[in-house]
This record gives structure tokens, C-alpha cells and sequence, in this order.
């Protein structure tokens, strides 16, 4: 009967949460706050349907593992790396922060000095599974306030060891106090050898799983590789979470990874609603209720305060204050294994049971408001860094930065932004020696590329007048690639205000945000996912061995119609008649005559390229003037564009005698 009960709970839980989450999806409601809501309802403070929540509880500490596990597998040892002193030193700054402020408020309001800590240790722990499924799923984990929040929740995860072990010495067990050297000394010894463990031994097991071809016998090991991992970490006094996460840096450093996030992404899905809904249940509505101004005064203190803290640190740490405050703003609320830390302590007497529903009720508020919190925190901090005194602040810090661009800098280019994308255009320009300015927010990034040379400043594209000073009123063109859609949009048009007749080029993640940028004024949009889908459907027409002219003509049909053809489903007209035949085995391809090639100063006839290559030449552009079968006395210029046809092979040896 016992399992029977354990599957009528499983029954109601799945079908009242899955209703629930879907009227609230509707709603357009996160599914997190849905699962939180549903917990309410289902527990045994609300309607009573799940009284008895321990198996509950442990499906959902098997989701924060899957969570965490597939977080890790997403990300990589090599870029967590190069996040080594945001994790350590800006991570140490918000938790030191945050727990002084809150034991000194605590304190001073007359509560005890043991559980003034706790509170502190509490309120400076933030939610890494909703902030980084939200991140994940609004795509900006590598944006700037990405990956400071992914930093300061890799080190909060670090430091539950560290409180955990602290609860008993605040209890008065002095065994607790001689202990915690060793449990940190273990503790650092796993870490270590897990990770030495990523670059050896674990790639090499998973290889020869591989080779057996069973899926079955794969997916098994992959789930033992993270719950084993997961339950080491934890005999050894850190959180599962954190094990969790380093078992998925292990496997990600693999050429496995995507096969394991693809077996392993149901499970998660639903334990981690699972987890929700559990904290949801543990929320006493009565006394919600009847505390309710101390419980919304607490939650205000709480993300403001943490908000602060969280900013004040990174802009210590060098930051740019809009980005700061942006992530301050996402990490506004309390925990997951703050639960955990709550627990222990009320075992332990440091906490009353009233203490501890005042937490409770006040924590999971704040995660429900997380959400809201993450859509209005680009704007948020767009909006307060824009204001005077704010901006007389920054431009404090970034005016010895920003006033070495040279002013008299005309007909330039500037890029915002020195990702992937910037960094190629840099590239290509420097090459072309068209000149250009860079704006960006990192000042890691900064530094290392203006030692190699790079005209990079920095600077927030949002501010009129770090723009001026990049020369936005002389230059020609500016590029926009950044990661914020909120700070993309105000870029765009400040520049628009401040140069009319300055060609804006912006990269965005999106085909939805297309027409927004348009009607700023940006004169290019580039979506990825479009673009995506451009060489997705040219290389697929290449196989077929189409011609890369007419390739290129429907790609760039659909980018004349500004991409009407996904935004408003309109069909388009076929570009070539199917009376045209298409011959399989003849190519076309077009080469710009270069300097020093042996095409400058020679003709046709002596170049003798069709019998020397089998390529024919068709037509030939001069600026403006466009030949068509130019005859054999026909002598080549540096600059000319030449049109061929031939197969593959051909072209390729005729590409030697224009380009060198």
C-alpha cells in the first residue's frame, strides 16, 4: 500500500503542476514560478493533497544534480578556467559583502551573534538552478552579466562546505572547529584530482564504452559518472551540486557531450520541476499570511540589499557599473541550499521554528519574483545607470580609459563588442587597412588586446558620450555585436540621434528582434538563427552540386525582403524558370585579380586558361562595366572580377593565375 500511495503522490503532483504551468505559460509566466506555485498548492500547508513530502524532496535533489550535471556538460574546463579570478576574487567580494551587511543589520536589531551568522550565511547564498536555466534559456550565459553571475554561483556553491561546517561550531561543538581544515584540505584534493581525472581517465573509460555500441550500457555510465560523482563530493563535505557540475566539466571535455546532454535532458526536465515544486510545498500559507509585512519587509531588505552588494563587488572588481547592476539584479534572491543550511541549523538550536518560516516564507518569495526580476533587469539597469550623478560616477573610472581615441579618426569604423564576430571584422579590416575603433566592456579583454596593438577602448556603447568620443559624428560605419538585446537597442539609437548618416550593421540572436532595430534605425540586421539557416540551405544546395550563383541568388532575395519571408510566412517566387537546365557537373565562380598575379598585364590568349585549367571565362566586371565574352586578346587589370565556369577541379587551378 505504501507503494501505491507513493504513486497516487506522483499521480497528483505531475497532473495538478502540469495543469498549473500550462494555464501560467498562457500567462506567460516562467515554468519555475508555475512549479513553485503548484508546490503551495499541492503541500501540506495548502490543500493537502502531498502530506508526507520526503520522497518528493529526494526526486527533486536528483533534479538540482541533473541540472547542475547538464549545466556542466554545456560549459567547458577551458572556459571556466578564464574564469578563474571572477570565480575567486569577485565571487569572495559579493559573499564577504553581502554576509557582513546582513550580520551587522541583524545584529544591531537586537538577534544573537550565532544566528546573525546564519542569517548571513542565508541571504548571501543565490539560486543557481533558476538563475542559470533562466540564463540558458534566454541564450546569455556568455553575455558580460552571464558570466559574472555563473562566477558568484560557482563560488557560493564552494562555500556551502564552508557554512556547513560552521553551523555546528556556532552550535558550541568544538569538534566542528578542529575539523574544518581537514574537511577543506579533502575537499580541495578531490576537486583537483576530478579534474585532472577530465583531461585522463574519464575521456579514455567513456571511449571504450563507446566502442562496445551498446546505448544502454552509455547512458548508464553517464548517469554513474554524475551521481557518483555527485555522492563523492558529498562524503567529502561539498555539495552535491558542486560534484554534479564537475562530473559534467569531466565528460564535456570529451567528444561525447552532446550525445550525454541528449540521453540525459528528459530526466532532468522532470526532476527539476520535481525540486520546485518540493520548496513550494515546504511554504506555510497561514503563516504567510499572518507575518505578511514582515515577510515583504524582509524581501525588499533582501533584494536590495543583495543587489547592492552584488554591484558594489563587481564594480570593484572592475566592471562596468549597467553590467554590475544587471547582475546584481539577477541574483537578488536566496537559494536553493539555503534550504539545506536552514535545515540544519534549526537541528542544530540556532534557529527557532519561527526563525526558520520567516526564512522559508521569505526565500521562496524571492524566488518566485526571480523571473521579473531577470525580464526588467536589462532595462532596470540601463534606465539607473543613465542617470547624471550615476554617469558622472562611470565616467570617472573609464575617462583615463577613453581619452586616448584619436579624434580626428574620420570615415572609421566602430565595433561594439569583441567577441568572435568583432574580433573577425578586426581582422579583416586591419587587413584591408580600413580604418576602425573598438568599444568594449571587459577590461581583461581590453588590456590584452591593446598590448597587441588593437585600437580597442573601455567603455558602455550606451553613453552618448563615449560614443562621441569614439568619433560616431565622423566615423561611417558602426557595428554592433554584443549579447544585451536591452543595451543593443539603446545603441543603435543614441547613434542614429548623434549621426543620421552613419551605416549601423547589428548582430542579434533573433529574427524577432528584427524589425524592432529596423525601426530604430539600424540599416542591417543580422540574425543568427537566420543566417544559420542560409547555410544550412546553401550547403545543402551545393551537395546537389547547384551553382553557387544561384545559391547565391536566393539567399540574397530572402535578405533584400529584410527576412519577411520567416516574420510574415509570405512564399517566395521561383528566382529561375524550370525550363532552365542545370548541368551537374559545371560550376561557376568568380575571382578578384590581385597584385602580382599572373593575370595583371596579360591577356586571355596568354594565359591560354582554357587548355591550362579547362575553365572557361564568361564575363569580366571593370568598376561599373560589366564585358561578356571577352575575346582572347582581352588583357586583365588588378582589380577586375572574373567569372568562370568549369567543374570543381578546374576553377581551383584557374584560381592561381588571378589570385597567386
Amino acid at each position: 500500500m505504501v507503494e501505491l500511495e507513493f504513486l497516487k503522490s506522483l499521480v497528483i503532483i505531475f497532473g495538478l503542476s502540469g495543469i498549473v504551468v500550462f494555464i501560467l505559460d498562457r500567462l506567460r509566466v516562467p515554468s519555475v514560478v508555475g512549479f513553485l506555485i503548484a508546490g503551495i498548492l499541492l503541500g501540506p500547508h495548502g490543500l493537502e493533497l502531498i502530506k508526507d513530502v520526503h520522497l518528493v524532496e529526494v526526486f527533486a535533489e536528483i533534479g538540482v544534480i541533473l541540472l547542475l550535471f547538464t549545466i556542466g556538460l554545456e560549459f567547458s574546463l577551458k572556459s571556466l578556467l578564464t574564469l578563474r579570478r571572477a570565480i575567486l576574487a569577485g565571487g569572495f567580494l559579493q559573499v564577504f559583502l553581502t554576509s557582513l551587511i546582513v550580520f551587522l543589520i541583524s545584529y544591531s536589531s537586537g538577534i544573537g551573534i550565532n544566528t546573525s551568522m546564519v542569517f548571513a550565511f542565508l541571504i548571501s547564498m543565490s539560486s543557481t538552478a533558476i538563475v542559470m536555466k533562466m540564463l540558458f534559456d534566454r541564450a546569455e550565459i556568455d553575455s558580460p552579466h552571464g558570466r559574472i553571475s555563473v562566477s558568484i554561483l560557482i563560488f557560493q556553491d564552494l562555500c556551502v562546505v564552508l557554512f556547513m561546517l560552521m553551523i555546528p561550531v556556532l552550535a558550541g561543538t568544538e569538534r566542528g572547529l578542529a575539523r574544518i581544515p581537514w574537511v577543506l584540505l579533502e575537499s580541495a584534493v578531490v576537486v583537483v584530482a576530478i579534474i585532472v581525472s577530465a583531461r585522463w581517465l574519464i575521456p579514455k573509460v567513456l571511449h571504450q564504452i563507446v566502442h562496445t555500441r551498446k546505448r544502454e550500457i552509455f547512458v548508464t555510465s553517464i548517469i554513474f559518472i554524475c551521481l557518483g560523482t555527485a555522492f563523492l563530493t558529498y562524503k567529502l563535505g561539498l555539495s552535491l551540486a558542486l560534484g554534479a557540475f564537475i562530473a559534467g566539466l569531466v565528460i564535456s571535455e570529451s567528444e561525447y557531450s552532446y550525445q550525454a546532454i541528449s540521453d540525459i535532458l528528459p530526466f532532468k526536465d522532470s526532476f527539476n520541476g520535481l525540486f520546485f515544486i518540493s520548496v513550494g510545498m515546504l511554504m506555510d500559507i497561514n503563516y504567510f499570511i499572518t507575518h505578511l509585512p514582515a515577510v515583504a519587509l524582509i524581501v525588499a531588505a533582501v533584494i536590495v540589499l543583495k543587489t547592492v552588494a552584488t554591484t558594489a563587488a563587481m564594480t570593484m572588481m572592475g566592471n562596468h557599473l549597467r553590467v554590475s547592476l544587471h547582475s546584481g539584479l539577477i541574483l537578488a534572491q536566496i537559494g536553493e541550499f539555503s534550504f539545506v543550511l536552514s535545515v540544519t541549523a534549526l537541528k542544530a538550536g540556532i534557529l527557532t521554528d519561527g526563525d526558520y518560516q520567516l526564512f522559508l516564507s521569505s526565500a521562496i518569495i524571492t524566488m518566485l519574483l526571480t523571473p521579473l526580476f531577470v525580464a526588467l533587469s536589462p532595462r532596470v539597469s540601463t534606465w539607473v545607470t543613465s542617470r547624471r550623478l550615476l554617469q558622472r560616477l562611470q565616467r570617472t573610472r573609464t575617462g583615463a580609459e577613453i581619452t586616448g581615441v584619436r579624434t580626428r579618426k574620420t570615415d572609421h569604423v566602430i565595433i561594439v563588442g569583441f567577441g568572435l564576430n568583432g574580433r573577425n571584422l578586426s581582422f579583416v579590416l586591419k587587413e584591408l587597412e580600413v580604418p576602425y575603433v573598438i568599444l568594449e566592456l571587459n577590461n581583461q579583454t581590453v588590456t590584452a588586446m591593446r598590448s597587441k596593438g588593437e585600437p580597442i577602448f573601455y567603455g558602455d556603447g550606451t553613453s552618448p558620450e563615449i560614443l562621441h568620443k569614439m568619433g560616431v559624428e565622423r566615423a561611417r560605419v558602426l557595428v554592433v555585436a554584443i549579447s544585451d538585446p536591452t543595451a543593443t537597442r539603446k545603441i543603435v539609437k543614441i547613434a542614429r540621434e548623434l549621426n543620421p548618416r552613419l551605416y549601423t550593421v547589428v548582430r542579434t540572436r533573433y529574427l524577432a528582434e528584427v524589425e524592432d532595430l529596423l525601426g530604430l534605425g539600424a540599416d542591417e540586421v543580422i540574425p543568427e538563427e537566420f543566417e544559420t539557416s542560409i547555410e544550412l540551405f546553401s550547403r545543402v544546395l551545393q551537395f546537389y552540386n547547384m551553382p553557387r550563383t544561384l545559391i547565391e541568388q536566393y539567399a540574397e532575395r530572402f535578405r533584400k525582403d529584410h527576412y519577411r519571408l520567416f516574420i510574415k510566412g509570405e512564399t517566395p517566387k521561383r528566382l529561375f524558370h524550370d525550363t532552365i537546365a542545370l548541368m551537374p557537373d559545371v560550376d561557376y565562380e568568380s575571382y578578384v585579380v590581385r597584385s602580382g598575379s599572373p593575370a595583371v598585364g596579360s591577356s586571355i590568349k596568354d594565359l591560354d586558361i582554357r587548355n591550362r585549367t579547362g575553365a572557361l571565362v564568361i564575363a569580366v566586371k571593370r568598376g561599373e562595366k560589366m564585358m561578356q565574352g571577352p575575346g582572347a586578346d582581352f588583357v586583365f587589370q588588378e582589380g577586375d572580377i572574373i567569372f568562370l565556369i568549369g567543374d570543381e577541379s578546374s576553377l581551383k587551378q584557374a584560381a592561381g593565375l588571378f589570385i597567386g
